[in-house]
């Protein structure tokens, strides 16, 4: 080892990809403390092994911590640690990460994509230790590896060169000073010197890594002139779901809820998880007993919490979370995950892929074991966030056949409790292969609806589906355990067949109303009718009038669906109608009351009306020649 100082030089690759990580790559400059707590956590880490290996070590574990020093008048911030220190090969290899040879390679990828690659630089000390760089114009480090004689001092400015020198009385491990470059609000540099500042960033970054983050206690009055005020720790170093079920309470649980969701009701569920083998990970989730009010909206945050190794990474992690399930909280701490370099945003591979559905299968396995075993607190989730689960229906058939089987539905079963579809198929009619439903506005309008009427009068049990997202996934998911989902307002449904002799009676008017109503696709006798006398269906293919309406409000226009109208052959008015029509072919009244037909069929449904102001003038004629 030299004796004297050593002056370095950059290569020139090495101080563009420099000059990118300090203005670019880190979008929030608080995390240069994030990066500098840990590396000497890591630090901590590897002397604890080592110590296994190497049995002299273990007198130099006593009181192993992290240390971060703040003077304000010399406008410094240190990072100190009693880990495992960097001999002088150790520093030019691990801080000259980046300038090792690749470096051209690395920066033109890094210049396409913020995205790209780095993943093996992760955890390295090089990366994430020049991102101090961000906040100061100058960084000292001295470090002295445990178990050696002799330090070493790097010091630099960023730019063009570096120094290295050996220190004779270095303490073990490694201490990184700040030399910070002036507060400026503008360009989002906030004073490093400040307790509570730094204070902050350790609580929201590093609170729950293992090793003690330690810092000197805030002066109060009685403190004045009195420089020993002692240490104490800002991190609470206690990861919930690193520590076994049996020693966490579950008002440790609500709280950590609370704190993670903003939320003051405690969770309805805490959902524990530990993956082991070919990657690590633990999670620890919640489903909230409420849900909030910006669920619905498109600009809602979602996601968990995503820690490397007990180190924050970002609060909304969408990547692990789907948006059906976008209510879920909680955290995920991975033991390793591929990062940008700048550790702001996952690389969408194999294993983050892996997770979430790990963590899909979990919830939707607590959301069945809840139904089976906990009917109340069930439907209290089931109120709050049953309209955003089957949301999923559409977004992720591989776990569709899992969301339909803890759904509950509104049914002609009962009048207030939902069924769920397991049940349903238990009260099935010998013979039965659909799983009815309808589609509505409301459960009134639809129970009043004329197309429940044969079904109701036979006792054939259908689901009533009021949510918006009903009118999507009704018709894209096949069915359920062998048994398809059929509209009661859709297509022909097989309760009674028509007898030819009926078919052939109403056969000229059919025609001839199919031809006079220009708004409808066909006329034909109903079997679904037993007290009104039309009802208006569609084909088995067709968009339902409020999935028209739905699409139209989102700005896409589509053509217009002609629908068919149904006549129920032993209402008096139709009846009267065949009759009139086979006695005087000509009337033009004849035309009004096929348009009061498909007028009335168009109301019951809850449907608008092409012009109400004639249908009004009809009905107002026909109530006073009736009198």
């Amino acid at each position: 080892m030299p004796d004297t100082a050593e002056t370095l030089e950059f290569q020139s690759e090495a101080r563009q990809l420099l000059q990118l990580m300090i203005h670019s790559i880190y979008s929030n400059k608080d995390i240069f403390l994030r990066e500098l707590v840990s590396n000497a956590s890591d630090a901590l880490d590897k002397l604890r092994l080592e110590t296994f290996r190497d049995k002299e070590l273990q007198a130099e574990t006593d009181n192993l911590h992290v240390e971060i020093q703040l003077d304000a008048d010399a406008r410094t911030l240190t990072v100190r640690d009693n880990g495992i220190g960097m001999t002088r090969d150790d520093v030019v290899n691990l801080i000259g990460t980046i300038a090792k040879s690749g470096t051209a390679e690395f920066l033109r990828q890094l210049k396409e994509s913020k995205d790209a690659a780095g993943q093996d630089l992760i955890g390295q000390f090089g990366v994430g230790f020049y991102s101090s760089f961000m906040v100061a114009d100058k960084v000292t480090l001295v470090t002295r590896r445990a178990g050696t004689d002799e330090g070493v001092r790097w010091e630099s400015s960023g730019e063009g060169t570096y120094t290295i020198e050996p220190v004779a009385d270095a303490p073990q491990g490694t201490a990184v000073t700040l030399h910070l470059k002036p507060a400026d609000d503008e360009d989002h540099l906030y004073d490093y010197t400040s307790p509570w500042k730094v204070r902050e960033i350790v609580k929201r970054y590093s609170d729950f890594i293992t090793w003690p983050v330690q810092m000197a206690k805030e002066s109060t009055a009685g403190d004045e002139g009195n420089d020993a005020a002692g240490l104490e720790t800002v991190n609470s170093m206690k990861a919930l779901w690193a520590r076994s079920k049996d020693e966490v309470s579950d008002e440790e649980y609500h709280e950590f809820y609370k704190h993670i969701s903003h939320d003051w009701t405690d969770p309805l569920e805490t959902v524990r998880m530990q993956a082991e083998g070919t990657f690590e990970y633990q999670a620890l989730l919640f489903l909230p007993s409420r849900a909030p009010m910006d669920l619905f909206m498109r600009d809602a945050k979602r996601g968990v919490q995503l820690y490397v190794k007990r180190v924050f990474i970002m609060d909304d992690c969408e990547a692990l979370m789907p948006n059906y399930l976008r209510f879920v909280k909680g955290v995920v701490d991975a033991q390793d995950l591929s990062l940008n370099v700048s550790r702001e945003i996952l690389q969408q591979d194999r294993q983050i892929r892996a997770i979430r559905r790990r963590l899909e299968k979990k919830i939707l396995a607590t959301l069945k074991t809840m139904m089976t075993e906990d009917a109340e607190k069930y439907a209290t989730f089931w109120a709050e966030f049953g309209r955003a689960v089957k949301e999923g229906l559409l977004d992720d058939p591989e776990n569709r056949e899992q969301i339909l089987e803890i759904s509950s539905f509104e049914s002609t079963h009962h009048a207030e409790k939902p069924t769920t579809l397991r049940d349903y198929v238990s009260r099935m009619k010998d013979g039965q292969e659909h799983i009815y439903y309808l589609t509505g506005e409301s459960r009134s309008t639809i129970e009043n609806s004329p197309h429940l009427e044969a079904f109701r009068a036979k006792g054939y049990e259908v689901l009533i589906l009021t949510d918006p997202v009903d009118e999507m996934w009704a018709d894209a998911v096949s069915g359920f355990d062998g048994k398809t989902f059929q509209s009661v307002a859709k297509g022909e449904v097989d309760l009674d067949e028509i007898p030819q002799e009926r078919q052939d009676e109403y056969a000229d008017l059919l025609k001839w109303m199919s031809a006079t109503l220009d708004a409808v696709k066909e006329v034909r006798l109903s079997s679904r009718l037993t007290t009104s006398p039309s009802c208006i269906v569609g084909d088995a293919g067709d968009l339902t009038p409020t999935l028209e309406k739905m699409y139209r409000a989102m700005g896409q226009e589509m053509p217009q669906v002609k629908r068919i109208l149904e006549l129920n052959p032993d209402h008096a008015l139709v009846t009267g109608l065949r009759t009139a029509f086979a006695e005087h072919p000509e009337d033009p009244s004849l035309v009004e009351t096929a348009e009061l037909l498909h007028g009335m069929a168009l109301l019951a449904e809850g449907g608008d009306l092409p012009d109400p102001s004639r249908f009004l003038a009809l009905v107002a004629d026909r109530a006073a020649k009736a009198l």
